[in-house]
């Protein structure tokens, strides 16, 4: 994560959006009241989708059996109906 003053911020705003966009990299964002984090739209969204899918009863098992299934116990890809 980058770190920075709002007074940079300000004077690096369009280049630290366009790398927080391309690289997805966020960006603290340092002032006397306290700290910002600015982060890209595709992150944001992503965050939504994961509080989203671990609220729906049941679905964070699902989701944890998933990452710890082998490859070699589930479908290919062109077996599945979508």
């Amino acid at each position: 994560m980058t770190t920075t003053t709002v007074t940079n911020f300000r004077k690096n705003v369009y280049s630290m959006v366009e790398n927080t966009i391309r690289f997805n990299e966020p960006v603290s964002i340092i002032t006397k009241d306290g700290n910002a984090v600015m982060i890209s739209e595709e992150e944001y969204l992503g965050m939504l989708e994961t509080l989203y899918l671990t609220s729906v009863p049941e679905m964070k098992e699902k989701l944890l059996d998933g990452l710890h299934t082998s490859l070699d116990d589930t479908l290919p890809e062109e077996e599945v109906e979508w």
